[in-house]
């Protein structure tokens, strides 16, 4: 599997298997035939409510778990009479338990809202006492993602994000290769809207390598130097995943799939005072 060298020196797979939005009940079956087809890159969150069937997959594997690139999320703490970073440990702890294991090699802070000055902070402490081998952000856009590294000792390993043909970060990438950040998608598909899966321009050179469009935008993400995590629970679709290190997009494909780019989310904008608002409500434990 190729990998990434995150500014720590530690490795990270560059493909990986993605749980968002798959239900807890189905959570394990879906994780162990990832595993199965070849997956070493797990990612998961302590909003998704599915850290431990992740957890018992992963047991239920029998893979090393050096073998394994675990990563798990932050969500907002909510201590404003208590201490955020006491708070942030604890709940570090409790996806730890949750996993079973006993550490990951991804922490992220989930949402760029709250204290997470505060949590940033108890998290550096996780990760030089080794329960995270490293550790980043999501949801981040430039000019937050910039204060946070300018005002603490940690620059953020990754930077996950929204991140597909219509919406393709070009910018946000370079001030991150600048900055020391590894870019990382989320919703690489963006969940089939604008019609991706029977866009003319991918469907095209999907038909030129004889591949599927879902393996034309990995392999343009991969291409880009991003970190993708791809989520299905069928586990045709999972492997089909996994093999797309046997072609190469030409530049000419490259642009054509760059001009597809709307330069805005298709799905909210983290700025958005309702929607801060609404995240910043929710509670999940």
């Amino acid at each position: 599997m190729q990998t990434v060298t995150l500014n720590n020196g530690v490795e990270m797979p560059i493909l990986g298997f993605g749980v968002f939005q798959i239900p807890d009940e189905e959570t394990q079956a879906a994780v162990e035939a990832a595993l199965a087809a070849g997956y070493r890159h797990l990612d998961t969150a302590a909003s998704y409510l599915n850290e431990a069937a992740v957890g018992a997959a992963i047991k239920a594997s029998g893979i090393a778990r050096e073998e394994l690139f675990v990563t798990t999320k932050l969500w907002i703490q909510h201590a404003p009479a208590g201490n955020v970073q006491e708070d942030t440990k604890r709940a570090f702890e409790n996806s730890l338990a949750r996993l079973g294991l006993d550490y990951v090699d991804l922490y992220l802070i989930h949402q760029p809202l709250g204290d997470y000055y505060s949590e940033w902070r108890a998290m550096q402490e996780i990760n030089k006492e080794g329960g995270a081998r490293a550790i980043g952000v999501s949801n981040f856009h430039p000019d937050r993602l910039v204060d946070l590294i300018d005002h603490n000792e940690i620059v953020p390993a990754v930077n996950q994000i929204e991140t597909h043909p219509f919406h393709q970060r070009g910018t946000d990438q370079a001030l991150m290769r600048e900055r020391g950040v590894q870019i990382e998608s989320w919703g690489p598909f963006a969940e089939g809207k604008n019609n991706l899966f029977t866009d003319p321009v991918l469907s095209s050179i999907a038909e030129a390598h004889g591949k599927s469009v879902a393996q034309v935008v990995l392999r343009w993400l991969i291409q880009r130097e991003v970190v993708v995590i791809p989520k299905s629970v069928r586990p045709e679709r999972m492997a089909q995943n996994l093999d797309v290190f046997d072609f190469t997009l030409t530049g000419e494909q490259m642009g054509r799939i760059a001009a597809l780019d709307t330069g805005t989310s298709l799905f909210f904008d983290h700025r958005d005072p309702e929607k801060v608002s609404w995240l910043g409500g929710r509670r999940i434990d």
